[in-house]
């Protein structure tokens, strides 16, 4: 049979962009599907671009990170408005937009405006954003890489200015002096953190004992320091049973009987698959309740010749890895797998106020798994760079097999966190021991000179005990 195209490829995130680019670069005729304003995907218009930036612009005009020389009363502007942090978002993802546009014309990949809807298992229909027209497209392949959208309890009236999700934040006209944010998950607790940072009074509630239980327990514990510091309160093993809107503003009460009165209320509450609208029973397929697709270690699914990469198989949801997803993906449907799998040492980014950084295991998991394993923290306050910065509560900790010497796991708080964790990422994947780190020489003032200071540490550690046991 002829398919208008070798592989179609459902949304332009990126994994969606990656599987298209691959497939083009391997000389396959690849079209991809996706809404006429949402090119990018929810990680260029609403979600991690935006964020990211807004996280930016926040440290910029409120001058926190320069009050440790010039005072906690040192700010860039005593009124921020939203213009003025939306100005250096809109700049930042119109011109993502124009990169992505361009990278797909390059590789001649088409781009199909619409929203795409399966009617038999190698055949969409496109139906225009107006809805005037419809088009049908046929393909051998496909990937879908529809992505996510914020999950809204059905219990909640969102109407996108006193009571939000974490894409309709993104759009509100002023800074709320006061906010509650339910849910300390990785979303809730970077807008928590940012709204602190521009004076907003924030709690938050969270039904788990502890936020970010993903992150080292010393690390989020730093964390929690910090923003208590700029006046979050925490509601831990709490519950929302219900928010009413007032004139004034949102009354948050909690199963327990507390009530907390706010500004603004903005809900945490994980993601969903946008698959409700794909029809994908037709192409013999089905997701889980969350919208999420199945897929095997290619990113194939139950159907040989459909694929699925990104938020929309789960976890671990990030752009970096759906990027690998989809590029291995479109491999592994033009005939050409990857023979490595895929690494298993792969970091974790929070863009937190201080930001957060990982990757390999963690304290827990080693003591859990009987490793053996000792912990070298180097502090920023002890680092020339730390001190030009002003960054004095930053830490980095890496975790060290006692026996082999191999590096375990590297946490990361504070300034540069997610740039520097990749040293230790490099090490973990080469299977490299706390040796190389201490021989190491590293530029000077530099954070990354916190590898050797935490390293010596681990080794003297380890050194104490041998002269112990000896």
């Amino acid at each position: 049979m002829t398919y208008d195209f070798d592989l179609l490829v459902l949304g332009s995130g990126p994994g969606g962009q990656k599987a298209a680019i691959a497939g083009a670069k391997l000389g396959r005729h690849v079209g991809i599907v996706e809404r006429r304003h949402m090119v990018g995907g929810v990680c260029i218009n609403t979600g991690t671009i935006p964020s990211k930036t807004l996280r930016e612009a926040v440290l910029y005009v409120t001058g926190l990170s320069q009050r440790e020389f010039y005072g906690q009363s040192y700010r860039l502007k005593d009124e921020i408005t939203v213009a003025d942090l939306t100005a250096r978002t809109q700049h930042v993802v119109g011109r993502e937009i124009d990169v992505i546009r361009s990278q797909l014309g390059r590789n001649h990949v088409q781009m199909i405006t619409g929203t795409a809807r399966f009617v038999e298992p190698h055949a969409v229909v496109v139906a225009a954003d107006d809805g005037s027209t419809e088009r049908r497209v046929t393909a051998e392949k496909f990937v879908i890489a529809v992505g996510t959208r914020p999950a809204r309890p059905s219990t909640v009236d969102f109407d996108g200015r006193t009571v939000v999700d974490s894409d309709q934040i993104l759009a509100m006209d002023h800074v709320p002096p006061s906010m509650v944010v339910v849910g300390a998950g990785v979303i809730g607790i970077e807008y928590a953190s940012m709204f602190a940072a521009l004076g907003t009074k924030v709690t938050v509630v969270e039904r788990r004992d502890r936020m970010l239980d993903i992150c080292d327990l010393e690390v989020v514990e730093a964390l929690k320091y910090q923003l208590r510091d700029l006046a979050v309160t925490f509601r831990f093993r709490e519950a929302v049973a219900r928010v009413e809107r007032h004139d004034g503003g949102t009354l948050t009460i909690l199963e327990s009987g507390k009530r907390i009165p706010a500004d603004t209320v903005m809900y945490s509450a994980g993601r969903q698959g946008v698959t409700d609208e794909l029809d994908l029973e037709k192409a013999g397929l089905e997701a889980d309740s969350r919208g999420r697709i199945k897929v095997d270690d290619d990113y194939r699914t139950a159907v040989e010749h459909l694929y699925a990469v990104g938020d929309v198989i789960g976890f671990p949801a990030l752009a970096a890895t759906s990027m690998e997803q989809g590029r291995r993906a479109a491999y592994h449907a033009c005939g050409e797998p990857i023979n490595t799998p895929m690494n298993d040492c792969q970091p974790i980014g929070i863009y937190t106020i201080p930001e957060i950084s990982y990757v390999g295991k963690n304290e827990d998991e080693l003591t859990e798994d009987s490793v053996p394993f000792e912990v070298g923290i180097s502090r920023y306050r002890e680092l020339a760079r730390g001190a030009i910065l002003g960054d004095s509560y930053g830490m980095l900790k890496l975790l060290v097999h006692s026996d082999t010497r191999q590096l375990l796991g590297v946490h990361v708080f504070g300034t540069g966190a997610t740039e520097l964790v990749h040293i230790g990422q490099t090490l973990i994947g080469c299977g490299g021991t706390v040796d190389y780190l201490v021989d190491a020489v590293f530029n000077y003032p530099t954070l990354a000179e916190s590898y050797k200071v935490a390293a010596l540490d681990a080794m003297n550690k380890m050194r104490a005990v041998a002269r112990m046991a000896m």
